[in-house]
């Protein structure tokens, strides 16, 4: 309860991890206090569920509505998880999306934000945006 008032009342900098982050695998993210990408725009961070700011990345299980949004979508994960494992701070904005989700930016150690190194590289698309680019 301390930590979402915190988080909702300020700008929360956590501190650029010092091992190896990878895929979440597993479930019990929470219970684990686990640091993982579930997908190019979701993570999770010592146990806290997190979506990156105006941004969105192709999905990865059932959500994707064609073979080639999965693919980009595992690209997608793969990269961010690439761009983090070279050192990164997760800046808290203080607020959450409709799914509980604290809205977060990736800022890496170089001082770039990660969600605009995949656009760039067409891994993702600004957010909200028109429709799914990625089957189209």
């Amino acid at each position: 309860m301390f930590r979402a008032l915190l988080i909702s009342l300020c700008l929360v900098v956590l501190p650029t991890n010092s091992y190896a982050i990878g895929v979440c695998k597993g479930g019990n993210y929470v219970a684990r206090s686990a640091t993982c990408i579930y997908d190019g725009d979701t993570g999770w961070q010592g146990g806290t569920k997190w979506r990156t700011l105006g941004v969105d990345t192709p999905e990865i299980d059932n959500g994707a509505a064609c073979s080639r949004e999965r693919k980009l979508g595992k690209a997608a994960r793969d990269r961010l998880i690439a761009l983090m494992n070279g050192g990164y701070e997760v800046v808290w904005g203080g607020k959450t999306d409709k799914y509980g989700r604290y809205l977060v930016d990736v800022i890496l150690s170089n001082g770039q934000n990660a969600s605009e190194i995949l656009k760039q590289e067409g891994l993702a698309q600004n957010w909200p945006n028109s429709g799914n680019i990625w089957c189209n």
